[in-house]
């Protein structure tokens, strides 16, 4: 799996500054159109590329934070915020987890992808419980301390400014309510690293060429992860933000992060 949607430099704030597009540096008002295009290509197709490029480990790190939210199995409500949600993994599995009280919201910049998404909601009849909304991580459309969590599954990194979309999650948290973001991260396991390196370069472009008609897509993505920041870096940007409590764990050799933080 190489990213859900949304589009990552750090902390960029001058409109006039520039940030990197993959290995490209570019001014930081374009990334979002030129990110926009990657995630209209390969919607439909999607999730499937998920299954294929992580082998299917995209699944076993999505339940795992779902395991960390614990959303209520019982009546209470418990509202999601799923930023950056794409087509929807992640607040499926919250609902389905969660009693008859949970539910999500999936905000998105894109809409072909969140097409995608009311389709899977309607195909496994959570139309009613997950609710689907465009929206810009940067400037989000909801009311001060409006939901129980907020969550980014592999999306952050595709955020011009990450720490607007971090202040913005914390500003629609509840008091007490936690974020967790899931995101690639630095390859910590010595071997691992070069057989990561060629796999990820080597192969996943002719892969979504294969099945998406798409290399150059898949290419960006690939070049995004390198430069996502370390962990350390990115839960600094957590605490700026205002979130307490910063922590991170690193799953399948650093392949991935799971970032968390609390809003007090």
């Amino acid at each position: 799996m190489v990213g859900d949607t949304q589009a990552g430099d750090t902390h960029g704030n001058g409109a006039g500054a520039d940030t990197h597009f993959g290995f490209r540096t570019v001014p930081l008002g374009e990334k979002q159109r030129m990110v926009d295009e990657v995630f209209h290509s390969v919607a439909r197709r999607y999730d499937l590329m998920n299954d294929l490029m992580s082998l299917g480990l995209h699944r076993v790190w999505k339940d795992l934070l779902v395991s960390r939210l614990r959303p209520p199995k019982s009546e209470r409500a418990f509202r999601l915020l799923d930023v950056a949600g794409g087509t929807g993994d992640v607040s499926f599995r919250t609902v389905e987890a969660g009693g008859p009280g949970t539910s999500a919201v999936v905000a998105d910049i894109n809409g072909g992808m969140l097409g995608v998404g009311r389709e899977r909601a309607a195909a496994l009849g959570l139309a009613e419980r997950v609710e689907f909304v465009e929206a810009n991580a940067e400037e989000l459309p909801f009311a001060d301390k409006s939901f129980d969590a907020a969550t980014v599954a592999f999306g952050i990194r595709n955020v011009p400014r990450m720490d607007k979309a971090l202040a913005e999650m914390r500003r629609v948290l509840k008091p007490g309510g936690r974020c967790f973001v899931l995101e690639f991260s630095r390859v910590d396991v010595p071997g691992l690293d070069a057989i990561y390196d060629t796999y990820s370069f080597k192969l996943i472009p002719g892969m979504g060429k294969l099945v998406t008609g798409d290399a150059d897509s898949y290419q960006y993505l690939v070049e995004s992860i390198r430069k996502f920041p370390p962990p350390e870096a990115f839960a600094e940007l957590m605490r700026e933000a205002g979130f307490k409590r910063v922590a991170w764990q690193p799953l399948t050799g650093g392949i991935v992060a799971l970032h968390s933080g609390v809003r007090i």
